[in-house]
């Protein structure tokens, strides 16, 4: 009786290593598709109340198509994205350093730019990298596109 127990709890345990791998392989597949693409970005964001109440921090993917920059989830299986952020009326109103606190969920190394798309406030975490592409992508908006951006200068 205990062989055959044995063998049962083998074939679970085998069972469930073989859907974390299979899960492991689809959002590193999910990952690739969109990055393959061209005009991806690694990015943290995270939503901010009409009260200043931040959320949590999520670790994403930044995509830019067109007019619109749609973020994803890295951890997740949809398609869609979570958030997406429009070019026309955007408005960067800060950036800062990440505080101490915060920056253990971040990446290393990463500015943090307050936007508000609309009625929504978020906040944006990217590398040195991906932000002067946000700014540039920005800065190359169509005229009559209404994109401000009211930052101080580095070092400031």
């Amino acid at each position: 009786m205990g062989e055959h127990l044995a063998l049962d709890v083998g074939g679970v345990l085998a069972a469930v290593v073989l859907l974390a791998a299979a899960v492991f392989a689809a959002m590193a597949l999910r990952r690739w598709l969109f990055v393959r693409g061209g005009g991806a970005v690694e990015c943290s964001l995270r939503p901010l109340g009409a009260d200043g109440a931040a959320g949590a921090w999520r670790l994403g993917i930044g995509r830019y198509k067109g007019d619109v920059l749609n973020w994803h989830r890295v951890f997740g299986f949809r398609r869609r994205p979570r958030q997406v952020i429009h070019r026309r009326g955007l408005v960067v109103s800060g950036r800062r350093e990440p505080a101490a606190a915060e920056a253990e969920g971040l990446l290393p190394d990463v500015t943090v730019l307050e936007v508000r798309d609309g009625d929504r406030r978020l906040e944006l975490a990217m590398s040195a990298a991906a932000l002067t592409g946000f700014l540039s992508w920005l800065e190359a908006a169509p005229p009559g596109f209404p994109v401000e951006v009211d930052l101080p200068p580095d070092g400031e």
